[in-house]
C-alpha cells in the first residue's frame, strides 16, 4: 500500500473503528479522531519533502484494477493541481476536529465516525485519477455532509440537508451523462484522466461544448456559482461550526478542482464557454459582495462572502492563461484557510454570547486581546490586503482576467469595495464600539482555540510574504494546461 492510499484510508478505518466503540465512549471517539486527522495531516504534509515541483505529471501515483470489464481502476496519484488540495483537506479537517472537542462539541460519537468519512470521500476526489473513481467519491461525500447537518445542524437543519443533497445530486446526474459520452467516444472504453485528456484530438468541438457543458452544470453546483448557490447559505447557517468550516473551506474547492480536470480533457469545449464563464464569475463576485454587506447573522456573512471569493476562481479559470489559472488555483486555497478561521471565530462568538448577530456583538473583541489579533488578521486577508493570503491570489486573477477579457475586468473592483467594507463593518462593531451588552460575556481564546487557529493563522501570513512557495507547486500543471500564453 502506497503512502497516498494509507492517508485516503486512515480517516475511513478511523470512521469505522469509531462507529463500533461503545456508545457511551464520546472520548475515545474524540481521541480516535483527532490522532487520525493528525496522522493524516502529518504524513500528506511531509509529501512536501519529495514532491518534484519541476514535473507537471503524477507523482506517488498508484494503479491497480477495480472494475477492468467497463476499464475502471483504482487509480490514485497527485500532481501540482491535486496536492495543494491534499494539503488543505487533511489540515482544515485537524483544525475542524479540534474546534469540535470544547465548547463546539457535539454529544455523539455519530458525529465523529461521520466527519472521518467525509474526510476519505473529499480525499477520494483529490486524489482520482480515474473518472468513474472521482464520481464514486464524489457522490459519497454527500452523505456524511447530509447528516452532519441534518442530525447536528440548527433549528432549519432538515431542510438545509435536504436542499444540500437535492441541489448536488441533480447536478452530479448531469456530470454523470457527461462522463459516460467521454467514456463511450473512447475507442477502449477508459475512465482513466490522463487518457481521455489525449482523446480530446479526435472529438469534436460540438461533442466537447456537450460535454463540458454538463460537467460544468455538477460541479457549478458546488463551487457555488450564481444561480446555482441556493443551498449555500441556509447549509451554512444550519450546519454545526465545524461542519461549516469543512463545507466552505474544502467541499466548493471539489468543483472548482473538477473544473481544472474537465479543461484538460475538453479544452475546445470549455474554450467555447469561457466568456460565461466570466461573465458568472463577475456575477458572483459582485452579488456575494453585496448580499454578505446586508447580513447581520454573522455565519451568513461568511457563507455569501464564500460565494463572492469563489467568483475569483472562475474569473481565474475564465483567463485559461497561466496567471489567471495559477491566480484560481492559490484563491482556492487561501479562501479555504481563510474561511475556515471565520467560521470557528464566529463560533467562539456564539459560544460565549450565544448570539451570531452583528447588531447585538457590539464591542464584543474589546476585552480579549488574542482573539482581537486573530480575528483582524482574518479579516485583513479576507479584503485581499497586501502582505497576506488573499492578495496575490486575487492580484493573479485580475491580472490574467485582464490578459483575456481586458477592462472589463474592473468590475470585480466593485466585489472588492464591498467585501472591504463589510469586513471593516465587523471590525468596527466588534473592536472599536463601545462595549454593548453582551460584551461581558465573551471570552478570550482558549489554548485549545489558538491550537486550532494559529496554523491557519501562519499561512495567511507566510502565503502572503512568500506566495511563490504554493505558486511553485503548482506552475508546471498549470502551464502544460494553458491554451493562452
Amino acid at each position: 500500500m502506497g503512502v497516498l492510499s494509507i492517508i485516503l484510508a486512515l480517516p475511513a478505518v478511523a470512521g469505522m473503528l469509531i462507529a463500533l466503540a461503545p456508545s457511551s465512549s464520546l472520548r475515545l471517539a474524540q481521541a480516535i479522531a483527532l490522532v487520525a486527522s493528525l496522522a493524516a495531516m502529518l504524513l500528506s504534509w511531509s509529501l512536501l519533502a519529495s514532491f518534484d515541483t519541476t514535473q507537471a505529471g503524477l507523482q506517488f501515483a498508484e494503479s491497480t484494477p477495480w472494475v477492468p470489464e467497463i476499464g475502471v481502476d483504482y487509480s490514485i496519484g497527485v500532481d501540482g493541481l491535486s496536492l495543494p488540495m491534499v494539503l488543505l483537506t487533511t489540515l482544515l479537517t485537524f483544525v475542524a476536529v479540534l474546534a469540535s472537542i470544547g465548547p463546539m462539541r457535539a454529544s455523539s460519537k455519530a458525529y465523529f465516525s461521520w466527519f472521518m468519512l467525509m474526510e476519505s470521500a473529499v480525499l477520494g476526489v483529490f486524489l482520482a485519477q480515474d473518472w468513474f473513481l472521482f464520481y464514486v467519491f464524489w457522490e459519497l461525500a454527500l452523505v456524511p455532509m447530509f447528516f452532519l447537518i441534518g442530525i447536528w445542524g440548527d433549528e432549519k437543519r432538515g431542510v438545509a440537508s435536504m436542499s444540500f443533497f437535492l441541489y448536488t445530486l441533480a447536478g452530479s446526474v448531469l456530470m454523470l451523462v457527461g462522463m459516460m459520452a467521454a467514456y463511450l467516444a473512447t475507442p477502449d472504453h477508459t475512465f482513466d484522466m490522463a487518457k481521455l485528456a489525449q482523446a480530446h484530438g479526435a472529438w469534436s468541438k460540438d461533442f466537447q461544448m456537450l460535454v463540458f457543458a454538463a460537467f460544468f452544470i455538477g460541479m457549478a453546483v458546488k463551487v457555488p456559482s450564481v444561480p446555482l448557490h441556493g443551498w449555500l447559505p441556509l447549509a451554512h447557517v444550519q450546519a454545526p461550526v465545524p461542519v461549516s468550516m469543512m463545507l466552505s473551506g474544502v467541499l466548493l474547492k471539489m468543483g472548482a478542482y473538477g473544473l481544472f480536470r474537465v479543461l484538460d480533457m475538453v479544452p475546445q469545449g470549455a474554450e467555447a464557454f469561457l466568456p460565461w464563464l466570466f461573465v458568472l464569475g463577475l456575477i458572483s463576485i459582485v452579488y456575494g459582495a453585496f448580499m454578505a454587506w446586508r447580513q447581520d447573522d454573522l455565519k451568513s456573512m461568511v457563507a455569501y462572502s464564500s460565494i463572492s471569493h469563489m467568483g475569483f476562481v472562475l474569473v481565474g479559470i475564465a483567463s485559461f492563461n497561466a496567471t489567471g489559472l495559477s491566480g484560481a488555483m492559490m484563491q482556492m486555497f487561501t479562501h479555504g484557510v481563510v474561511t475556515a478561521a471565520l467560521f470557528m471565530l464566529v463560533g467562539v462568538v456564539y459560544t460565549h454570547t450565544h448570539s451570531r448577530r452583528l447588531s447585538e456583538l457590539i464591542g464584543v473583541g474589546r476585552g480579549a486581546p488574542r482573539y482581537t489579533v486573530v480575528m483582524s488578521i482574518t479579516l485583513l486577508a479576507a479584503m485581499g490586503l497586501p502582505g497576506l493570503a488573499g492578495f496575490v491570489s486575487e492580484f493573479n486573477v485580475l491580472v490574467g482576467g485582464y490578459e483575456r477579457w481586458g477592462l472589463w475586468v474592473a468590475i470585480v473592483g466593485l466585489g472588492i469595495l464591498v467585501t472591504s467594507a463589510y469586513c471593516l463593518r465587523v471590525f468596527g462593531q466588534f473592536f472599536v464600539a463601545p462595549s454593548g451588552e453582551r460584551a461581558s460575556a465573551m471570552r478570550d481564546l482558549d489554548t485549545r482555540e489558538m491550537v486550532a487557529l494559529l496554523p491557519l493563522l501562519a499561512l495567511m501570513i507566510v502565503l502572503g510574504l512568500f506566495p511563490g512557495s504554493l505558486i511553485d507547486l503548482s506552475s508546471q500543471a498549470i502551464s502544460q494546461l494553458a491554451i493562452f500564453r
